[in-house]
């Protein structure tokens, strides 16, 4: 096939174009910053502009545009940016897929915020109601401005991303540090249920549901099993030989989070049921198999 990727130079698009070239698809990458790489196409996203003939040519287009969720501190033109940054990217590759003879398919990055920040015990699988809050209302805007893509008869595929753990990235680069002094502490009581995944069973999901021109809709990129945040930094901390600290109180968490605090502390207990209806296998399916897989794979 041939695909284009925003924010392919990230923490998962990197992984994901790596992936996709070894799987023998072609992969050009939208770039912001002008380079001389031949799969290189600069794009302009807060203005709209995009090389549609690019556009015109693919078979999947990825968007995994947007500032990063994890910021301190939480200042409103972080805010801003975490919004503005998502819909400019997200509305310019869905126009650009509407403006197309043939329209690709669209996988658009989502994200787990999309059930809001806190529902207990409830399993969470595509069907599930939406939520609130802050990141809530964010994800939801970023999911709708999809919908061009959608109305022109685009295959959209919304990747509502969990936690996706590996050592040179994400959550476990800023959690290693800690953990290998033995610092390392759970979330407030850390019953709170986490939804994670090992990247390279994101990149692997991802390239799945491009590679399936029958899936279309939500897709809840996490591992099958559940996890709370206790269960993850005890695994953590033995996986390096290290002792846990005992809690980190909730109370300091949600005020140097800000607006983010509640997700930081909240339960999703989120199930990948579309992906597992359609036939996709983890290798790492568990806690353990995911945190062995971020620390040496």
């Amino acid at each position: 096939m041939r695909v284009v990727v925003g924010g392919a130079s990230g923490f998962l698009g990197s992984a994901l174009v790596d992936h996709l070239r070894t799987e023998g698809h072609e992969v050009n990458r939208l770039v912001r910053t002008p380079e001389t790489e031949p799969d290189a196409f600069a794009w302009n996203p807060a203005e709209g502009v995009v090389d549609q003939a690019l556009i015109d040519s693919a078979d999947v287009v990825v968007n995994l545009s947007g500032t990063p969720i994890s910021h301190w501190p939480p200042t409103k033109k972080w805010q801003e940016s975490v919004l503005s940054s998502r819909l400019g990217a997200t509305t310019t590759l869905a126009a650009a897929i509407a403006r197309s003879p043939e329209p690709a398919a669209f996988l658009s990055a989502s994200g787990m915020s999309a059930y809001g920040a806190d529902r207990g015990d409830e399993i969470l699988t595509e069907a599930s109601t939406p939520g609130t809050g802050f990141l809530a209302e964010i994800v939801h805007a970023w999911e709708a401005a999809t919908q061009a893509a959608a109305d022109a008869g685009s295959r959209v595929c919304l990747l509502r991303t969990s936690l996706a753990l590996h050592r040179s990235g994400g959550l476990l680069k800023t959690q290693l540090p800690a953990f290998r002094l033995g610092l390392g502490a759970q979330l407030g009581d850390g019953r709170q249920y986490m939804a994670m995944l090992s990247r390279s069973d994101w990149v692997r999901a991802v390239t799945f549901v491009a590679e399936r021109s029958d899936l279309s809709g939500p897709f809840n990129l996490s591992m099958p099993g559940d996890v709370t945040n206790k269960e993850f930094s005890d695994v953590l901390a033995d996986a390096l030989n290290r002792p846990r600290w005992c809690a980190a109180p909730a109370f300091l968490l949600r005020t140097a989070a800000g607006p983010v605090g509640d997700d930081l502390l909240g339960s999703l207990r989120m199930k990948p049921q579309a992906l597992l209806d359609a036939g996709f296998t983890f290798d790492h399916p568990d806690l353990a198999s995911v945190v062995d897989a971020a620390l040496h794979h």
